[in-house]
């Protein structure tokens, strides 16, 4: 993998990464914060033609998905993409995001942590997996601090589209990974981000962090600058 812009140097640096250096790359700042996750097709796809997002993965953004998983304290996820990909318990705590209160099979037992977070109309009783967090719908803000509070502040945002745009609308959202894939898939299909328009009149700004390339596919962290 080849490191071609790290902004903190301000300029284009061609070169190398071994493993150490690029865990440095992807390491949360200091006191954690919350980092969106994605890869997207060349021409804006989230998805492939199956519907689901590992159909369009390549090698490169497979190495530093795991790696995020690594340095991460937990990932979160909203229920219906949790259940498409295929989610399952591992060494880094799941948190699956679901107004209806319920989890998709494939976290219910295994080794690790699943932590369902719903709302009270959902109808769940909080305990130690089940947290009770917003009243109608889950208050994302919330929820944020509570990980925090249970020591688990470096967040990683694995979507679907639909929970990114929630997090980004609340204002929680502080870094955005994408994995730019070199492949089209044509359709219409979901974007990174879906929902209603974001910011009151053109969007939230985002600076970039650095950018990375490997067999075609662009990787590239962003920072998000917009309150």
């Amino acid at each position: 993998m080849r490191l071609l812009l790290d902004s903190r140097s301000r300029s284009f640096s061609p070169g190398l990464l071994g493993d150490d250096a690029l865990a440095r790359l992807y390491a949360w700042p200091s006191g954690g914060g919350v980092r969106a996750n994605f890869v997207s097709t060349l021409d804006g796809s989230a998805v492939g033609a199956d519907g689901r997002s590992g159909s369009i993965n390549t090698d490169a953004d497979g190495r530093v998905f795991h790696l995020q998983r690594e340095l991460a304290d937990c990932v979160l996820v909203g229920a219906g993409t949790a259940r498409a990909e295929g989610y399952r318990r591992g060494s880094t705590p799941i948190v699956v995001v679901s107004a209806h209160g319920h989890l998709p099979e494939s976290l219910a037992d295994g080794e690790g942590r699943a932590i369902l977070v719903t709302c009270a109309a959902s109808g769940r009783t909080e305990d130690d997996d089940v947290w009770v967090v917003g009243d109608d719908v889950v208050d994302l803000p919330a929820v944020v601090s509570r990980l925090r509070e249970s020591g688990m502040p470096a967040v990683l945002a694995e979507g679907g589209p639909h929970l990114f745009h929630d997090l980004l609308e609340a204002g929680v959202v502080d870094e955005f990974a994408l994995t730019l894939a070199p492949r089209l898939v044509g359709g219409d299909h979901l974007r990174v981000v879906a929902g209603s328009p974001l910011g009151e009149t053109s969007g939230l700004d985002a600076e970039i962090v650095h950018l990375l390339e490997e067999d075609g596919s662009l990787l590239g962290l962003w920072r998000v600058t917009s309150p």
